[in-house]
């Protein structure tokens, strides 16, 4: 994680003009060694007006949310509503090979910044705009909300709980801005296409993600299941919504946690069931799983609640770390419900090298980040600087990129342009 080799990425210029739509996307480039510079207005992106904020103090500077979203970019102010402003967008762009952004849609074209304008004298810019609905279509123009994104694409009406666990239960919206993490995914993912074409070809292109469309192919087996049988799947607690009423996973501990296994146990083979019971069975709670019929697949097969019931009654008797890291021990890939400060400090995550420190030299302070999901052994990803602050890169970018001086930059800052 601390390698200062190049990442995949590297080479590669970057303008995002994004707030939570697609910011994540940014990140996700940035941390693997694009140079990633923010757009903001001259008062700053609106998300950094969300908490948590540092030491519970709003600011603009001081918004956890904002931090985490915008790690290893640069930034830099701009009215691109103005002339100037617009004259300064222009000769930036030239310099990059992608604008990823998130206003609304027509919103760049109407200032004549679109795509066909930008990419005139840069053929292989690639520009990426991420809107709720798309640029066109009926929805174009609608207001919107992760939660509305949710619902609407389908993923509460696949999440939530089991009738016996919470009768009568809504539909959920899992949090944390679900909604626009799969719309930078899927953003991600296209401009990586994006890229290896321009690679052949020299080609740029413009793509239009919508988040609704990202967010309704997103539902697992709920559409395929609907369609290839015509089932409307049901919700169940911590685990994947099914047309049948599935064994449950999710078992509560002796000390008030709570395990997930998966379904039918763990995947169960003779073989597994006999491993599981074997050590079930030193605490004396293997019930009935150590005899012979339990060797016949057919009767594994068709043996799913009865498991989950046995291991119900195993974890009601056992703590939560004893339970899911032996079950680890002997490969069964169960998990226990954390809260982050458990998390924080786990070995496994600690040998990965998972939480990285990120220095905050204006603070006189360093922060624990959450770090790569993967290692790259040649090409690395890294945070390689904490998000950026107001303004932070105008006269290295501005003046030293791109040539203004500094009377220039005086100029624009007294016409409000930057």
């Amino acid at each position: 994680m601390t390698s200062q080799m190049a990442g995949p990425l590297s080479g590669l210029r970057v303008l995002e003009l994004t707030g939570e739509h697609a910011q994540f996307c940014g990140k996700l480039m940035a941390d693997l060694g694009a140079d990633v510079i923010k757009v903001e207005p001259a008062g700053g992106q609106g998300t950094r007006e969300v908490g948590p904020f540092l030491d519970d103090e709003a600011g603009p500077e001081r918004s956890l949310y904002f931090w985490h979203y915008n790690t290893s970019k640069r930034g830099i102010t701009l009215d691109i509503t103005k002339p100037e402003g617009q004259e300064v967008f222009r000769k930036l762009t030239a310099t990059a090979g992608l604008v990823l952004e998130s206003f609304t849609a027509g919103y760049l074209p109407s200032l004549g910044l679109g795509y066909d304008s930008l990419s005139a004298d840069n053929p292989g810019l690639i520009m990426c705009s991420v809107t709720p609905f798309g640029q066109d279509g009926p929805w174009r123009d609608y207001q919107t909300s992760d939660l509305l994104h949710l619902a609407a694409g389908g993923q509460m009406a696949s999440s939530g709980y089991d009738v016996e666990d919470v009768p009568d239960a809504p539909p959920i919206a899992p949090g944390g801005g679900n909604a626009w993490h799969i719309a930078s995914h899927y953003s991600y993912i296209a401009i990586m296409g994006a890229l290896y074409h321009r690679d052949f070809t020299g080609e740029g292109q413009y793509i239009d993600v919508s988040v609704h469309e990202a967010c309704s192919l997103t539902t697992e087996g709920a559409i395929a299941i609907y369609l290839s049988t015509g089932e409307v799947v049901r919700r169940h607690t911590g685990r994947h919504a099914s047309a049948d009423m599935s064994p449950g996973i999710q078992h509560a501990t002796n000390d008030g946690g709570y395990i997930n296994t998966t379904r039918s146990g763990s995947n169960l083979t003779p073989a597994r069931v006999k491993i599981l019971a074997t050590w079930m069975a030193e605490y004396g709670l293997a019930q009935d799983l150590l005899e012979e019929k339990y060797q016949d697949p057919a009767v594994v097969e068709e043996s799913g609640q009865h498991f989950a019931d046995v291991l119900k009654n195993f974890f009601a008797n056992m703590p939560l770390v004893e339970a899911y890291e032996g079950g680890q021990e002997l490969n069964f890939p169960w998990g226990a419900v954390r809260t982050m400060g458990e998390i924080v400090g786990d070995p496994h995550l600690e040998d990965r090298e998972f939480f990285v420190s990120v220095e905050h030299p204006e603070l006189g302070r360093e922060f624990t980040y959450p770090g790569p999901a993967a290692i790259y052994n040649a090409s690395p990803w890294r945070i390689s600087r904490r998000a950026p602050l107001i303004g932070e890169h105008n006269d290295e970018i501005l003046g030293g990129e791109l040539g203004f001086s500094k009377s220039d930059l005086e100029a624009l800052k007294k016409l409000d342009a930057i």
